[in-house]
């Protein structure tokens, strides 16, 4: 495939969002796929930048993944966090101990003065990634939960909290002053642009964070390219993370259809699973194409069809 003839740009979170990247990153070429990972999850934690969602998708299109969890890395070891443990340091948060090498590495070069998509292509580089892989932005975008107790820093939330708390709001500090990464923003303007794919990642604090840099929902809107949402939303569940719960939570119905509204402004098709495709005459009255198929992915071969699925997709829009 010559670069001429089109060019993906994926936008994703963390497992679910990395497992069709991955599916994205095999049946297309290197120059023809620009993924770009939420970084509103990223904070500073025991003295080290931590970008979950970017680890993920680099240690997934890496093939280190944990193959169990989807996120960390393989055949980790904790000797890292035992020792911490025993001094008594914050342990909610694990750190193994060939992931600690990645933070370490990045916290390093953040320090001095290195941007953080730069950072990102090097070290995706050296696990052996040829597509491009960039964080949303160089700059410092932090999702906060609103909860009836008080906000909440979202890994506290997330990982600390375990979801427990219930999601009143949300806020994306820092976003609107915040723009896209040199990757991000070079493919949104990509001469051969022919589709934006939206991962089946949580759309409020996955998606959410990158639609809300500066410019980057505008874009959308604009676009004369096919945008395409893959539903996280499996049979009234998330197949991954708290979104049903947060949707219940914000008294939305836990459905695909309520998806697409949230992307609304600017979705031209949705892939949703098979098993909901009573839904799909209702879902047309908010997105003008609609995709029935298979969104599990389970295996490499369910990533890569999934993929060959949205893309074929895009085509007939």
């Amino acid at each position: 495939m010559t670069e001429d003839r089109r060019h993906i740009l994926a936008l994703c979170g963390g497992v679910g969002g990395a497992k069709l990247a991955l599916g994205l990153s095999h049946v297309l070429d290197p120059g023809d796929l620009t993924i770009v990972a939420n970084t509103g999850d990223d904070f500073e934690h025991l003295g080290f930048h931590i970008s979950p969602d970017v680890d993920t998708v680099m240690y997934t299109l890496g093939g280190l993944a944990n193959p169990a969890t989807g996120w960390g890395r393989d055949g980790e070891t904790w000797s890292f966090m035992e020792s911490l443990r025993a001094f008594g340091g914050e342990d909610w948060f694990l750190l193994g101990d060939k992931d600690l090498a990645t933070h370490v590495e990045r916290s390093r070069r953040l320090h001095a003065g290195v941007p953080l998509s730069e950072i990102t292509t090097t070290l995706c580089q050296k696990v052996g990634i040829d597509h491009i892989v960039t964080p949303m932005t160089d700059d410092t975008v932090r999702t906060i939960i609103d909860t009836p107790h008080g906000p909440l820093a979202f890994q506290h939330y997330f990982v600390r909290d375990k979801c427990e708390p219930v999601v009143t709001g949300f806020q994306i500090q820092g976003a609107p002053t915040a723009s896209p990464s040199a990757p991000f923003q070079k493919a949104l303007g990509h001469a051969a642009l022919s589709a934006i794919i939206l991962c089946p990642s949580n759309p409020f604090v996955s998606i959410d964070p990158i639609l809300s840099l500066d410019g980057v929902r505008g874009a959308l809107n604009k676009t004369d390219v096919p945008v395409i949402a893959v539903s996280p939303i499996v049979g009234g569940q998330a197949i991954k993370g708290p979104a049903a719960k947060m949707m219940a939570e914000l008294g939305l119905e836990v459905t695909s259809r309520s998806v697409a509204q949230h992307y609304a402004s600017f979705l031209d098709g949705i892939v949703i699973h098979t098993d909901d495709a009573a839904e799909e005459q209702s879902l047309r009255t908010v997105c003008p194409h609609v995709l029935v198929t298979n969104t599990i992915m389970k295996t490499l071969d369910d990533k890569k069809r999934l993929a060959d699925d949205v893309l074929a997709f895009a085509e007939t829009i």
